[in-house]
């Protein structure tokens, strides 16, 4: 259990040398604090440039100092900025001075705690601040920065509003037990259940999207032993991160690393080449191959374009013809005049992965696909979380039970309680239910400072 009436204080950038670091407090003796260090009571929102002197009167810097008064800050109580020069040394004796006026150390994720618990955030927004600071691409940036200016918190309200208007004119029966729900109004309740259940059908297909802009698109290279799979890798990541070698079977387990490709970020993943006839450690290595083929968002089957056509094998091709998936050619450079796969529904891109022809077009190729991605969404700016998706399931059983149970003319009272525990769950997305022990795991993810 935090204790929200302390006055807490912590570092917000991070340890290291730079040219600037920021500390913050927030709590009920803040602008007692900014008092004593500015040498008169602080202006809300103005800045004073002062000396920074310990608690024995001793200098420690010159340092900036903004007072914001709550509400109107973070955290939605009086809180304080402090910015001193970048040395770590500097930081740490503020901090320490800090906590010896009565300050107490911050934990992960407090101020936003704080925030949230003033109303200055929903739990949706709060949790953009996370996806905001960890973003990995434009794409991710984008989608976190329209979170945190509340496009899920709106869209949950709509819901919410929709679903207290059924549950209103339910339990204005309920207080009538002598009356029954008329056919018209059971009609009016069931539009509005299958309704609500769309839109949340809706957010819910978000899910997997929301997935790829946090933890980068999953970009599976596949192909047989020796087609260049490892040097198309080093190409893209742009360094020998692969060991190359003209030996089949040189790659016996997945490598992976992270690159841009425009607005996206993609998770490229190595694997051990497709041998029909592997031996026992490449057996181990095409195993693994197809764990990572089973959990691609997009394939990159690689092929030597010198060597006669390559079969894809089944299981693999029951993956990949999912889509995207992209054939690449490579080795032209040895066989500029090889013919393309016949049927192949996908794009067929012709690389030299040793000379890099071929593969910018590779790379627009796999921005195409990536840009595909979030064309699934329609105009909905939203990706949920893995949190917010598991709301909405149990959303969405909810509102399944509930229709059920009204067309087969179930007792009303039932339906208002599988309502309830849709609105409930609903409301786990928001911050609306009072769960103190999910709001500490959550916000305990958040970094110190934060």
């Amino acid at each position: 259990m935090r204790r929200s009436l302390d006055t807490i204080a912590a570092l917000g950038t991070p340890a290291g040398t730079a040219a600037l670091a920021l500390l913050r407090v927030s709590g009920p003796d803040t602008q007692r604090l900014a008092t004593e260090l500015a040498g008169s009571p602080p202006l809300s929102r103005q800045a004073r440039h002062v000396d920074y002197r310990d608690r024995h009167g001793g200098l420690v810097d010159d340092v900036v100092l903004i007072f914001f008064s709550g509400p109107r800050s973070y955290t939605g109580e009086d809180a304080l900025e402090i910015s001193c020069h970048g040395n770590p040394f500097i930081a740490q004796k503020i901090l320490e001075d800090l906590l010896a006026r009565g300050c107490r150390a911050a934990e992960p994720g407090e101020f936003t705690q704080r925030a949230f618990l003033h109303g200055r955030l929903d739990l949706s927004q709060a949790e953009a601040v996370m996806d905001l600071i960890h973003a990995r691409s434009e794409r991710a940036l984008a989608f976190a920065q329209q979170q945190l200016r509340g496009a899920l918190a709106g869209r949950m309200g709509t819901l919410i509003d929709a679903l207290l208007g059924v549950l209103a004119r339910i339990e204005a029966y309920i207080d009538f037990p002598e009356e029954d729900l008329p056919p018209e109004d059971r009609q009016w309740v069931a539009g509005e259940i299958q309704r609500i259940g769309a839109e949340t059908a809706r957010l819910l297909a978000t899910s997997h999207y929301g997935a790829m802009l946090r933890e980068g698109i999953r970009t599976v290279i596949i192909g047989p032993p020796n087609a260049g799979k490892s040097s198309l890798l080093n190409r893209l990541v742009g360094r020998e991160r692969a060991l190359v070698s003209p030996e089949p079977g040189t790659t016996r387990d997945f490598l992976e690393e992270t690159i841009m490709v425009g607005p996206h970020a993609l998770r490229i993943i190595d694997t051990a080449g497709l041998n029909p006839a592997p031996g026992e450690i490449e057996r181990l290595g095409i195993e693994k191959t197809l764990e990572r083929t089973a959990e691609a968002d997009l394939f990159l089957i690689v092929v030597d374009a010198a060597q006669p056509s390559w079969v894809l094998p089944d299981v693999v091709w029951a993956q990949a013809k999912r889509g995207p998936a992209i054939w690449v050619m490579n080795k032209t450079d040895l066989a500029p005049h090889a013919a393309e796969p016949i049927g192949w529904p996908f794009p067929v891109i012709r690389i030299s992965a040793l000379t890099g022809a071929g593969v910018e077009e590779l790379v627009g190729a796999i921005g195409q696909a990536a840009d595909a991605f979030q064309n699934t969404l329609g105009e909905d700016k939203i990706a949920i979380s893995a949190r917010h998706a598991y709301a909405l399931e149990s959303a969405q059983a909810g509102l399944a039970r509930a229709g059920a149970k009204l067309s087969e003319n179930g007792p009303i009272e039932l339906i208002a309680s599988d309502l309830r525990d849709t609105l409930a769950a609903f409301g786990e997305i928001t911050g609306k239910v009072d769960n103190e022990r999910m709001l500490d795991q959550l916000f305990a993810s958040f970094c110190i400072g934060k």
